[in-house]
């Protein structure tokens, strides 16, 4: 019997593997453009972490973490309160007061896999600690959507504010007013929410409950004045940057420490899990969890394997791999003296193929087909014996011949240079 993958554990595969690689390539430009930084952190952490910073009450700490009881530790449901642990644990704030950082790897959420959404998926996460002008919202949102359109996606930006803690218990009141005059048309998930986090009913994707509050108080009507000050600085600033965004009354996000800006990039190719990258501004969770005061923060994750569907959709991408040189080698003999071209070859920055198997040539000119080489070098014991091999180019299939004349290193550097004047 075969053993197969965990469920909603995804292999990535090698023509995958290049498409996630363009992902993370293009993302590390567009940061370094921002003067982002890369940390690296820990999958796993203590479990008080997450339900410090997430919150108790929320779904992922309720139902979809993986914590290992005994021990008080938990894979990491999300990047965030990974990444300010570190950066109050190494006293970042001390070395540069606003930091920021991005970092990128696989989270872990016991939820039912779906299309783009896996119990082992992989993000893109980017912080910034220590600035809490409005200008810095607007710039982490406009470098989400440089990002999204330099990988070729069409996305839709959607804004919302949270208020803070001096706002949100007036919207609170009113909102569970609304929801108890209404709590029989409500989802048992949502009943319960009422009482413990009324504020994530405006997020249920049931039909029943989005119908219920369509006409549910809106946050933005009880923004004290500092809040709704700085959400409309943020709103001019992204019209200043030419980024186009709607108002979602409704976004809340699911994760409890959140406060005044939030917003979603979203898409509808994906079916029903629309969101490709969402984010917002956390004020209060750095002292939260033990650190500086009154240090604010903003951030915002991707979630790659999304990305990479997205990509696959638009592009119809099939990756093949692709060598620079491809060497034929016919017999014992001809593989014996290939050898160490071909390792001068890697060693100059090329990347090259052989067979050691001793196949036909027929064989081997398909392999290096399937390899995508541009070149490929037929070596047997004739060419040998005339000190000439031939050099076919797999394009334009014209052939011409080839010294073997001279050292490894000479014919290396003849190769290198036909290949890279091409």
């Amino acid at each position: 019997m075969k053993i197969k993958a965990i469920n909603g554990f995804k292999d990535i595969l090698p023509d995958e593997v290049a498409i996630w690689q363009q992902i993370e390539t293009t993302a590390r430009d567009i940061f370094r453009r921002f003067g982002m930084r890369e940390i690296r952190l820990p999958i796993l952490e203590k479990t008080e972490l997450f339900a410090r910073s997430i919150g108790e009450a929320t779904d992922i700490v309720e139902k979809e973490m993986y914590t290992f009881v005994d021990k008080g530790i938990t894979l990491r449901p999300e990047a965030t309160a990974s990444l300010l642990r570190a950066f109050i644990e190494h006293g970042l704030h001390v070395k540069q007061p606003v930091q920021r950082l991005f970092t990128i790897g696989p989270m872990f959420r016991h939820e039912r896999p779906q299309k783009g959404r896996l119990r082992q998926f992989h993000q893109i996460d980017t912080e910034i600690i220590g600035a809490m002008e409005p200008q810095i919202d607007a710039e982490l949102m406009a470098m989400g959507q440089l990002l999204l359109t330099e990988l070729g996606l069409t996305v839709s930006l959607e804004v919302n504010s949270l208020g803070c803690p001096k706002c949100r218990p007036d919207f609170r009141t009113h909102l569970v007013h609304y929801l108890n005059e209404r709590m029989d048309g409500l989802c048992e998930d949502c009943k319960r929410r009422t009482i413990t986090n009324p504020l994530r009913v405006l997020d249920c994707k049931k039909r029943d409950c989005k119908a219920l509050v369509q006409d549910a108080p809106s946050i933005l009507d009880s923004l004290c004045t500092d809040c709704d000050l700085h959400f409309a600085a943020v709103q001019k600033q992204l019209e200043l940057l030419g980024v186009t965004y709607k108002l979602n009354r409704f976004m809340v996000r699911g994760l409890d420490y959140y406060t005044r800006t939030t917003f979603e990039f979203l898409t509808t190719d994906l079916g029903a899990q629309s969101s490709v990258a969402a984010g917002g501004r956390y004020d209060g969770l750095i002292e939260q969890l033990g650190g500086p005061k009154n240090l604010p923060g903003i951030g915002f994750a991707m979630g790659i394997e999304r990305l990479a569907l997205l990509m696959q959709q638009k592009e119809n991408i099939a990756v093949a791999v692709q060598a620079d040189i491809f060497i034929a080698a016919l017999g014992d003999t001809a593989i014996a003296y290939s050898g160490p071209l071909i390792h001068q070859l890697r060693k100059l920055g090329l990347q090259a193929a052989m067979d050691y198997s001793n196949r036909s040539l027929k064989a081997q000119m398909k392999q290096a087909g399937r390899t995508g080489a541009r070149f490929t070098l037929i070596i047997g014991e004739q060419e040998l014996e005339q000190h000439e091999g031939i050099l076919r180019n797999m394009q334009n299939k014209k052939q011409e011949p080839f010294s073997l004349q001279g050292t490894v290193e000479q014919q290396g550097n003849q190769l290198n240079d036909l290949i890279t004047s091409e």
